[in-house]
């Protein structure tokens, strides 16, 4: 990449960061998932309780100063809980994310650089994946592969790659007519060093949008499968588990299931405002 392009890709940053920060919602939302991230990563020393041992004496005791959201019917501290659990849906949501963007960006991308069959051939294999609702092919793939933290990183990054496909796709189409990767392909570049080192800068803003907004739905699908007993193996704690475990204790016990219900309500809508925000600063038809 010469300088001049260099020079130009950090001003585009500057400018959408700058973007960014007057999206005060945006910025908002940002600070939750960072604190977020926080929890996750700093759990055990942010609670002395360990999440998975039981307590039998203390089990159904409401919200106190020693158990802030009370505890679950084994004894275990539902605020411990949450902590851990946000490891999990974190951890779901970006490593699955990841590796749907990294397979929607090579499809994407070989359909719209090469064109012809080969595009013929990948668009009809996006269709049929679009086609199947996403939920119930992730109920099937997690029946198949069995529960597992695991396998919901290969479930839901399998089955997540499709919008991020079409837009690579369509993306690559409008640049690869540019003059910069005519020129190169004229001087002899070959495809893979095209795809790496020129298509590959101009999609990252897309792809950041794609992963940022594709990491609530992950979220949402993993406590959906958790809660129908095909995500992560008790006794580890999961949000989506939480819920499900909750089912019978609900009328007499109603604070076990709003709890880790507000914790996926409060981190779904972070990402997906932070998401708009980013796609408001980084697309530049929205600029305008």
């Amino acid at each position: 990449m010469s300088k001049s392009k260099k020079i130009n890709s950090q001003s585009y940053y500057r400018v959408s960061l700058a973007i960014l920060k007057k999206n005060r919602l945006a910025m908002f939302c940002l600070g939750i998932v960072i604190a977020l991230v926080l929890i996750a990563v700093f759990a055990p020393w942010l609670t002395p309780y360990d999440p998975n041992l039981n307590d039998v004496r203390n089990r159904f005791k409401g919200p106190s100063w020693e158990h802030p959201f009370g505890t679950d019917e084994y004894g275990r501290d539902i605020l411990t809980r949450i902590f851990y659990g946000c490891r999990i849906s974190l951890s779901v949501g970006i490593v699955s994310q990841l590796l749907a963007s990294l397979l929607g960006y090579f499809i994407g991308v070989f359909a719209g650089y090469y064109g012809g069959r080969v595009d013929s051939v990948l668009s009809f294999l996006i269709q049929v994946f679009s086609s199947f609702p996403f939920l119930l092919f992730a109920i099937a793939v997690m029946f198949i592969l069995g529960p597992g933290l695991m396998n919901l990183y290969i479930a839901l990054g399998l089955l997540g790659w499709t919008s991020t496909a079409r837009l690579i796709r369509g993306e690559v189409m409008r640049l690869k007519n540019s003059e910069y990767i005519q020129a190169c392909i004229v001087g002899g570049g070959s495809g893979w060093r095209i795809i790496m080192k020129h298509l590959l800068p101009n999609c990252v803003p897309t792809l950041i949008i794609t992963i940022t907004m594709g990491i609530p739905r992950a979220i949402l699908s993993e406590a959906s499968l958790s809660f129908l007993g095909l995500g992560v193996s008790p006794p580890t704690a999961s949000w989506g588990a939480m819920i499900s475990h909750a089912q019978p204790y609900i009328r007499k016990f109603a604070y076990y299931s709003l709890f880790p219900g507000f914790a996926i309500i409060i981190c779904v809508l972070a990402f997906n405002i932070l998401g708009d925000g980013l796609r408001d600063a980084l697309d530049p038809k929205l600029r305008s």
